[in-house]
């Protein structure tokens, strides 16, 4: 199963980037508690207040325009920034082996960074 999300932030690529490897700041749109350590091979945790939590490992970095996550579900994330006239161009592929409503909250998650 995979879920595509591109959106467009009217944010330079840096901005958006920090957004994405800052814990303070996906704490303020994406979940509640969050750690993550944004080097390839560092981890990450990610809470919600309904109990849900997921772990990734950091599989590539390419500072500001490309960071891949590996859950602990076998899924991955791909988010990949682009440079346009109105600011970032935001793309999410998030893959899993069977679907799980987590994708589809995840993605609708990127509808709030705006």
């Amino acid at each position: 199963m995979e879920v595509e999300r591109e959106i467009t932030i009217e944010a330079p690529p840096e901005e958006v980037w920090e957004a994405l490897v800052e814990p303070e700041r996906l704490e303020e749109w994406f979940a509640n508690d969050v750690e993550l350590d944004p080097r390839p091979g560092g981890e990450g945790t990610f809470r919600w207040d309904d109990g849900e939590e997921r772990h990734a490992v950091v599989r590539e970095v390419e500072e500001p325009r490309r960071l891949v996550l590996d859950w602990d579900d076998d899924g991955q994330v791909v988010i990949e920034l682009e440079e346009v006239e109105a600011g970032t161009l935001v793309t999410v592929t998030e893959t899993a082996p069977d679907f799980a409503t987590a994708l589809e909250l995840h993605a609708c998650a990127w509808t709030r960074v705006a």
